[in-house]
């Protein structure tokens, strides 16, 4: 007999928005953007715009999950809000690539960080790290939040250290090596500048995912996702400025390990071993969220659809353990084909475009007048300003990501034909 399910807060819920949004991006980014835009302020702006953006779809995320009080995020919402083979395919490309991509891709730079302390294969490391958490979170909701917030706080008081460190620094500021430039928000190398920093931000609705296990849910999910947003949005803007305080444009530009390279100038040698413990914290905690959140969106597909059904059941304690595993073997497998960077790109693209439709879905049920009426439920702050600014972003990414990544971006919208045809064959099944 399965107990009552014990139920999240919303500190814990902060701490998987928090988890799913900060991993290696913030660490590594920067220096692919100064190959576009070289002026620091503007550099700094772009993040600033990117956590508005995350606001903005947390907004509009807790208004939605508090109205269909149900997890699942964006296959909840699309299912509801326009048609269900629109939710069932944001559903399909969670449980493929959505969430299994960014799990392998953080497991395999884990291992790549530890081989200072290690010289054990990296994919041997990653499939490793990725069994330890899926086995940590097979027990009980309450097992999966101490770990969870434990993890996440070991992560934030890291950085927070790493900031401190930086911002008291007595050296004279290297922000004058930089260029100063006029801002053009039609500018192709800004809007390419942005899309990094969104794929950074990117997780912002991960408490969505998971409402059903949030207790008090209208006061929590909405606390969870705009205090771990905003959290992030602090941190990502203090990390970018010590970064761009302690190392030269001529340092940054067009490197990837940003992180090491401010370090090396802070602490020497020694630097690059403190970074990597950091970013390997940090990836850890990414882990640990991705897989949590991710399961509970296999684990609501199979109530509503047959061909997933047999990775609904929960354990005793309400725990989707067939769920969790599926997401771990999909991961591992992607650790091993070696191509699941390429998947990440089409992946985001497709992500973005279903935040996009969830957040057009709200201003779709503002329209109707009894939702409008509604009472004791929460409403987005400031309606419909962050949706419009949402809204806006995300199409000026969208294009530019096709600009940029045409092959990654056509083939994400072509692999939901696949999706649409289980849909279809689950149609059938069911009426069997």
């Amino acid at each position: 007999m399965q107990k009552p399910l014990n139920k999240i807060g919303w500190i814990t819920g902060a701490s998987i928005v928090i988890a799913n949004m900060i991993g290696a991006g913030v660490f590594t980014s920067l220096g692919l953007q100064l190959e576009f835009v070289q002026d620091p302020n503007y550099i700094l702006l772009l993040w600033v715009l990117g956590g508005f953006m995350a606001l903005s779809g947390a907004f509009s995320y807790a208004e939605l999950g508090v109205h269909f009080k149900r997890s699942g995020g964006e296959y909840q919402f699309l299912s509801k809000i326009y048609h269900p083979i629109l939710g069932y395919l944001s559903g399909w490309v969670s449980i493929t690539v959505g969430f299994s991509a960014p799990i392998a891709l953080a497991a395999i730079s884990i291992a790549d960080y530890a081989q200072i302390f290690t010289e054990l294969p990296l994919k041997i490391i990653a499939s490793v790290i990725i069994l330890l958490v899926a086995s940590i979170h097979s027990f009980t909701i309450n097992n999966s939040s101490l770990f969870q917030k434990l993890i996440t706080l070991i992560k934030i008081v890291a950085i927070v250290m790493f900031v401190l460190f930086g911002l008291s620094v007595a050296e004279d500021s290297k922000l004058y090596t930089f260029h100063s430039s006029t801002v053009d928000f039609s500018n192709y190398s800004l809007a390419v500048a942005f899309v990094f920093v969104c794929f950074s931000y990117s997780g912002w609705n991960a408490a969505a995912y998971i409402t059903g296990e949030i207790k008090n849910y209208k006061e929590n999910l909405p606390k969870a996702l705009i205090w771990g947003t905003l959290i992030v949005t602090g941190l990502y803007v203090l990390v970018n400025f010590v970064f761009l305080k302690n190392a030269s444009y001529e340092e940054l530009v067009g490197q990837i390990e940003v992180g090491q390279i401010v370090a090396n100038n802070l602490w020497g040698e020694k630097g690059s071993q403190l970074i990597s413990a950091i970013i390997i914290l940090i990836l850890f905690s990414g882990v640990s969220g991705m897989i949590w959140v991710g399961s509970r969106v296999t684990q609501v597909l199979g109530e509503d659809y047959l061909i997933w059904r047999r990775y609904a059941k929960r354990n005793q304690n309400g725990v989707p353990v067939r769920a969790i595993w599926l997401q771990a073997i999909i991961s591992i497998a992607f650790v091993y084909s070696g191509s699941f960077e390429q998947v990440l790109i089409y992946s985001s693209f497709i992500i973005q475009l279903f935040s996009l439709l969830a957040v057009i879905g709200l201003i779709v049920l503002n329209r109707n007048k009894d939702y409008r009426n509604e009472a004791e439920t929460y409403k987005s702050p400031l309606y419909p300003i962050p949706q419009i600014f949402f809204i806006i972003t995300s199409l000026w990414v969208l294009f530019f990501l096709m600009l940029d990544k045409p092959k990654e971006s056509i083939f994400g919208v072509l692999s939901l034909l696949l999706a649409a045809l289980t849909y279809f064959i689950n149609k059938h099944l069911s009426k069997d």
